[in-house]
Parts: C-alpha cells; sequence; structure tokens
C-alpha cells in the first residue's frame, strides 16, 4: 500500500555534517575512505582517497588493508550504500 509520506530536510546534515572529516563509505562494490572534501548533486569528492580491501575489526583503530588510489578521489552518490565517520589512513 502506498502512503503519503512528508520528507524534512535537515540543514548541515549527512555529507553535509562530515565535511572535512575523515569517512568511510560502503558502496555497491568497494569500501572508500579519505577526507570529505567537496559534495554536489552527482558526486562527492574525498582527498588522500583509499580503496580498503580488508576491514579488521571495527572496533580498531584504523583497517588492516586500506590501500591509496588518489590526492583526489570522485565518488558517485548513487553507490553508495552507507557512510559514518571513518578510521585512522
Amino acid at each position: 500500500m502506498k502512503q503519503l509520506v512528508k520528507v524534512q530536510e535537515i540543514e548541515g546534515e549527512g555529507f553535509m555534517a562530515l565535511m572535512g572529516q575523515t569517512v568511510t563509505l560502503f558502496c555497491m562494490n568497494y569500501i572508500y575512505a579519505g577526507t570529505l572534501v567537496g559534495v554536489n548533486e552527482e558526486y562527492i569528492k574525498l582527498e588522500n582517497g583509499h580503496i580498503v580491501y580488508e576491514t579488521g575489526a571495527f572496533n580498531q583503530p584504523d583497517f588492516k588493508d586500506a590501500q591509496k588510489v588518489s590526492d583526489e578521489l570522485y565518488i558517485i552518490k548513487s553507490s553508495i550504500e552507507s557512510f559514518s565517520v571513518g578510521k585512522k589512513l
């Protein structure tokens, strides 16, 4: 059954609230990490972008295997499943 839902947008929430912080992005195929420095309608931009091949235990301060991809890494927002403040790189 379809229902009407009221969506309320909160200023400064989501990616905008994490600007300048190290983030972890869980995407369709890979996990990415880096410093969030840009956001637009389609993409986000990470500085010091890494691809995470093995996370290790999530209660540890850093990833078990994160390899640098680029100084500037662009990720299409439609591929992001979830995100959070990240671990040390």
